[in-house]
């Protein structure tokens, strides 16, 4: 299989996203995966190139992060044979958590994993990933929880980026994959 996507599987995958104007609030436009999900040829297309992308990196676990990333993740997981964990919003875990706080634009939230969910030896290799990256600060969250349990998070990988926003900058040193950018 081949690691780059061609520009008419780009330009596929890109026809199937939906910009919504003033959601969730005012003045934002909101990238709508939805119609890439339920279509089978162009998120086959998607889920094909981040299977050649990700078959040689000796990955252990997809986490994704809560919501959609669950989505990607899971899809990923499978294709790999490898196990999926979910990152979560404080609070939806039912076991033992740990729990990695960021800020937003007015106050905080947390992410949360549980506190096995990379087994128990020290070093799994993780592939974290989410819908969408904007400011960074979820996904920086989820780096930093995944390295809490003992586990290396390998690549931070994200269907679309937003990079006027400057995520990228926040992550720091975590290697980031954006398919689109915008």
């Amino acid at each position: 299989m081949k690691q780059e996507l061609t520009n008419d599987e780009y330009n596929k995958i890109v026809a199937k996203l939906r910009d919504v104007q003033d959601f969730p609030k005012a003045g934002i436009i909101f990238k709508d995966i939805t119609p890439l999900l339920g279509s089978h040829e162009e998120l086959n297309i998607l889920m094909s190139h981040l299977v050649a992308r990700y078959k040689d990196y000796r990955l252990d676990f997809i986490a994704g992060i809560d919501a959609r990333g669950f989505i990607f993740g899971s899809i990923l997981a499978d294709r790999l044979g490898i196990g999926f964990v979910p990152i979560r919003k404080k609070g939806k875990l039912p076991y033992d958590t740990i729990c990695e706080q960021y800020s937003l634009e007015y106050g905080t939230d947390e992410v949360e994993v549980h506190i096995d969910a990379f087994g128990l030896n020290d070093g799994a290799r993780v592939l974290l990933i989410d819908d969408l990256m904007a400011t960074g600060g979820t996904a920086k969250a989820a780096c930093e929880l995944i390295e809490k349990t003992g586990a290396l998070c390998v690549e931070c990988c994200f269907i679309i980026e937003l990079d006027f926003l400057n995520g990228r900058e926040k992550l720091g040193n975590y290697n980031v994959y954006s398919v689109m950018k915008f």
